[in-house]
């Protein structure tokens, strides 16, 4: 198991577009894709106020890479990140991760 912890910099003012997006087509698409999150969270006191910074558990880098690539394809998806940016683009910078649990540590 791996996770991949992904960090969203929105442009300002433009985090509710990008959790909107999340809630009401993304993670339906995931869910069809088999894509599991293991969290999100907003920042509260941090770098930014701006980010939203979630996880991903996936099974191996090659699940990843097949489910991912898969998502990413998807029209419904494409269509969806479209339309949530007719307003203008939603995100500054996009930061990815790929953490392996120690031994000792708990599952999400």
């Amino acid at each position: 198991m791996i996770y991949e912890l992904r960090i969203y910099r929105c442009l300002p003012g433009r985090l509710p577009a990008l959790i909107k997006r999340f809630e009401d087509a993304t993670l339906r698409i995931w869910d069809r894709h088999g894509i599991e999150q293991a969290g999100f969270w907003t920042t509260v006191v941090g770098d930014s106020n701006n980010d939203l910074t979630y996880m991903i558990r996936w099974a191996s880098m090659a699940d990843r890479e097949a489910r991912w690539g898969a998502f990413v394809t998807d029209p419904e998806w494409i269509a969806a990140r479209d339309a949530s940016e007719t307003d203008g683009p939603i995100l500054a910078n996009v930061s990815s991760q790929f953490l392996k649990p120690t031994a000792f540590s708990r599952p999400l």
